[in-house]
């Protein structure tokens, strides 16, 4: 078939088959030049949008070469100026005239690979979008108000359509079935973060580093409150807050006189009490053989150094007492856990600290745990042998809403270490009282 000169073809238009093949060596020859490819890109823009090309491309800044590049092709002069506007039709026809190519459509596909359908990739976005996002609202945890506002945030931020773009949509509920499965949502048989991935990914690393780790994550974050975490560090502080961890033979717990129902380990800790000896758990121990601590009351304390001057002076005779060693382990959560659930009373101490206070306030709200010497008369009365700046985001103490303030008036932090013997005066007194 034959074009009579001065006459065009529809630029996007297939023409019947057999009349006109690519010829890839006379395609590149005619528009496989550098000084063309923004010609081609243009095409290609316009074919990835569904725009029609019956219409005229304009490049502003055209170099010399460039137009003489486009003159050869539409067998015109190269012009003066800077700004080239090229025909789409004209451009077709040439292709067609020279049995380069039936249409600019196949001259695209040939130079530079298969023309994406942007409409339709949008489209497929959005009704992964829909499923995703239908998984997350379908969630058991979509009454609470934290998860839902991890929901929108990874919405609105686009880390859930950067996902679903790069075929990860399936991290997204996997995310979702990960905080359905921690501790404080319902007791997993195994609060090992490699056996909690194996069961909701099939791979036991799945929650080490990564995607999904980083989402799940950052709904931890926001649901204690705190921000995203930056660093390994960071992140175990979280995991260990959610009831889960990466060892369960690292996370110990450190107690003194804490006797105990359950064989063999309640028998270790009631000979340990027995003998007014601190001793360590760990969390392996306590999953393989659970324990249920005896005692009315329970104190809980932040530094060993408690643990070690209560075993020195008060022997067997001290109460119970249970050692955060800083952040609680979730081999120390488990085991306050345990107690609270049979009735103990938990009295809780920690440092005069933001973390302490926070610490302070999660055990009052998951353990009915009562403050102890934990009151802001109990920290003004500190105050003199308080030696560093109080550092970081202020917390509130609803149990002595005084106490934050003064805390953040006075710009000072009180570790236990400089309050024990206020600490083991009191364990006294109920020694002699029990």
């Amino acid at each position: 078939m034959s074009v009579p000169a001065g006459k065009s073809i529809p630029a996007g238009k297939s023409l019947p088959p057999g009349q006109v093949a690519v010829d890839p060596a006379k395609l590149r020859r005619m528009l496989g030049s550098e000084e063309l490819s923004w010609l081609v890109e243009r095409i290609r823009a316009k074919l990835e949008r569904g725009e029609r090309l019956d219409g005229t491309v304009t490049l502003v800044g055209a170099t010399p070469a460039q137009r003489r590049a486009i003159a050869r092709l539409l067998g015109r002069s190269p012009g003066r100026g800077t700004s080239l506007s090229v025909p789409l039709p004209a451009v077709a026809t040439e292709l067609f005239r020279a049995a380069a190519a039936p249409n600019l459509r196949a001259a695209v596909v040939e130079l530079g690979g298969p023309v994406r359908d942007l409409a339709a990739e949008r489209a497929a976005d959005l009704r992964r979008w829909g499923d995703a996002l239908e998984v997350l609202r379908a969630s058991r945890l979509s009454g609470l108000s934290w998860y839902r506002e991890w929901v929108d945030t990874i919405r609105r931020d686009g880390t859930a359509a950067k996902l679903i773009k790069q075929g990860h949509s399936d991290l997204l509920g996997q995310a979702a079935a990960v905080l359905e499965h921690l501790p404080s949502e319902g007791e997993p048989s195994d609060p090992v973060l490699s056996s909690l991935a194996a069961v909701v990914t099939g791979e036991e690393r799945a929650l080490t580093d990564g995607p999904l780790a980083g989402l799940v994550l950052r709904a931890l974050a926001i649901r204690e409150g705190v921000q995203a975490p930056v660093g390994r560090e960071a992140a175990q502080a979280l995991w260990s807050a959610a009831g889960m961890v990466a060892d369960d033979l690292a996370s110990q717990v450190l107690v003194l006189n804490v006797r105990a129902g359950g064989q063999p380990v309640g028998r270790w800790l009631t000979e340990a009490a027995d003998e007014g000896q601190p001793f360590r758990l760990t969390l392996g121990q306590l999953i393989k053989y659970p324990v249920l601590p005896w005692a009315l009351d329970i104190y809980v304390c932040a530094s060993s150094a408690l643990i070690r001057a209560a075993a020195d002076e008060l022997e067997a005779g001290c109460p119970a007492l249970v050692c955060t060693e800083g952040e609680a382990s979730v081999a120390c959560t488990r085991l306050l856990q345990a107690a609270a659930s049979s009735g103990t009373t938990v009295h809780w101490h920690a440092d005069f600290s933001w973390p302490g206070v926070r610490s302070t306030a999660a055990a009052i709200r998951n353990l009915n745990a009562q403050p102890w010497q934990m009151s802001a008369v109990d920290f003004q009365e500190a105050l003199p042998v308080a030696s560093e700046a109080l550092r970081g985001r202020a917390e509130p103490t609803p149990w002595d809403p005084r106490l934050s303030e003064v805390m953040q008036r006075s710009g000072r932090m009180v570790s236990e270490d400089r309050l024990l013997p206020g600490l083991l005066s009191d364990l006294a007194v109920h020694q002699r009282v029990g």
